[in-house]
């Protein structure tokens, strides 16, 4: 233990689920950490839990979202695990609101991150993990609407912040990470539970006992700390049951 001691972590979408998580795995490795949320009440239940963790309520997807968050702690590793629930509707009962909720969040909050940090605002050697999903490499079901559209979008943006970085000298490593299986537990998780099953027309039990090799929000912090030690090389990564992965 202790691989990031000393350094700053800045996990958005901190505060519950898969990026709690994260904030929590981070904080046991050493690392002094910010977690950043919108929703101010499960910030102030984490920092009664982990008392050590440092909050800020802020909305990622503003434009101007960057500099509260890099003013109130610059990060040597900056995790975007933000994130709104996928649509559970077949495709032609969706709004167009309904269909790009993922794009206006999960990216749009992606995108302004990366853009900020490829404007210089993070040091040489600082670390970007774009938290995807595993929906990004399937196509994930057709009730999910934009998601899995949004969550590879997310693994290209890596891609393009990965070769403006090194094209500009900038010394950054970007980096996407897909959980491979819908996680129980987690707010998004359980809403693609709910929403799946019902699509199916069986339980939510049923559709958990179908899966296989699925990983634990622990398991997804263990993969971001390896991935902010430099224990991997490349920039999309998997993390299953069967532990972290180059994605396909």
């Amino acid at each position: 233990m202790g691989s990031l001691q000393g350094q700053n972590v800045v996990v958005v979408g901190g505060s519950r689920g898969v990026g709690r998580a994260i904030v929590e795995t981070a904080l046991s490795e050493g690392a002094t950490v910010l977690a950043v949320a919108r929703g101010a009440a499960d910030l102030k239940q984490l920092s009664r839990e982990k008392p050590r963790v440092k909050t800020l309520a802020a909305d990622a997807t503003r434009e101007a979202a960057p500099d509260p968050v890099f003013a109130a702690l610059l990060p040597d590793v900056l995790v975007i695990s933000a994130g709104a629930l996928a649509p559970s509707a077949p495709v032609q009962d969706q709004s167009w609101e309904d269909f790009s909720a993922n794009w206006e969040m999960d990216v749009k909050a992606s995108f302004l991150f990366c853009k900020a940090a490829l404007q210089g605002r993070l040091k040489p050697g600082s670390r970007v993990v774009l938290i995807s999903s595993g929906a990004a490499l399937s196509g994930g079901p057709p009730n999910s609407g934009g998601y899995a559209g949004a969550k590879r979008m997310q693994m290209f943006l890596a891609a393009h912040s990965q070769k403006e970085s090194d094209r500009l000298g900038l010394g950054l490593r970007f980096m996407a990470l897909a959980p491979m299986r819908i996680m129980a537990g987690t707010g998004v998780g359980q809403g693609g539970i709910t929403g799946v099953s019902a699509y199916l027309g069986i339980s939510p039990a049923d559709f958990l006992a179908s899966m296989t090799d699925v990983q634990t929000p622990a398991d997804v912090g263990r993969a971001v700390v390896t991935l902010a030690t430099g224990q991997a090389q490349g920039i999309s990564f998997t993390v299953s049951g069967s532990g972290l992965a180059a994605a396909a």
